[in-house]
């Protein structure tokens, strides 16, 4: 029977070699590779809900407690973000943008502790699936806008020719779906900020204590909606909103790796 980690090493193998196929198909323009990413990324995203399946059924509680188990959680949902944008849109090309990512979030959990532990007490609540869950999906949602938005700089620099033409969406198309992957992924985010006040009212005593990753989510939270804003009632699209993209996943990335290796707080576990 499939264990955790062999779960977890399969996903790892696959998505590198998602990662390697993907990018070659962009440098070689040969289509067949793009299907091989495709088909790798999906069996590693099998093998990865597999792994995370395994952990849940030995620990009895989801994978959403540890840096290990976040981490991986995390790198699960860009996958499943990133899968399901590609069957929308049928954008083979976007993989080798937002791939790196997945790898670069499964190689930081490989890297943590996978130890189990007993749960600590502020976590044993059920406001523990709602307020992680929700931020899973909201990273990996501001993962692929941040996949899209390097996709639409390079094409924007881009010399228009036969490949592009058909593999490489319009720029108004990766700016919309940009936006709508920051619109998901803000409401998200903004579920994970009020479930995390209950929940800290009720383990704690008080709705917000300015922890450091309260503090980063709320500077994130902040960065998101001025996006959406100056977009909404300024029309501010394009090459702008692409930069502002990736600076905002940069701040999700040191909210959640940053945060937890540098400032010790009440998150720190």
């Amino acid at each position: 029977m499939l264990s955790e980690k062999q779960g977890f090493l399969m996903a790892l193998m696959l998505y590198s070699l998602a990662a390697l196929t993907y990018i070659m198909f962009l440098v070689s323009k040969k289509l067949k590779l793009s299907t091989y990413g495709s088909w790798f990324v999906r069996a590693g995203l099998i093998f990865h809900t597999l792994a995370l399946a395994m952990r849940t059924i030995e620990t009895s509680y989801l994978p959403l407690t540890s840096q290990y188990e976040f981490a991986t959680s995390f790198a699960w949902g860009i996958s499943l973000f990133f899968v399901g944008f590609e069957w929308k849109y049928k954008i083979r090309s976007l993989g080798a943008f937002a791939t790196p990512l997945i790898l670069i979030v499964t190689f930081y959990a490989a890297l943590q502790s996978s130890e189990i532990k007993p749960l600590m007490p502020a976590l044993q609540s059920k406001w523990l699936f709602v307020h992680v869950s929700t931020a899973i999906f909201s990273y990996g949602s501001f993962a692929i806008a941040c996949a899209v938005s390097i996709m639409f700089i390079i094409r924007d620099r881009l010399k228009e020719s036969d490949f592009t033409s058909n593999h490489m969406p319009q720029l108004s198309i990766l700016d919309n779906m940009s936006y709508k992957a920051i619109t998901f992924g803000f409401f998200m985010l903004t579920i994970v900020i009020i479930t995390g006040a209950i929940w800290a009212e009720r383990a704690w005593g008080r709705y917000w204590q300015w922890d450091p990753k309260e503090t980063w989510s709320f500077i994130t939270w902040i960065i998101y909606a001025i996006y959406l804003h100056v977009r909404l009632n300024r029309g501010w699209k394009n090459k702008k909103a692409a930069w502002y993209a990736v600076v905002g996943f940069l701040s999700i990335l040191f909210t959640y790796i940053g945060v937890n290796t540098i400032l010790a707080g009440y998150h720190s576990y």
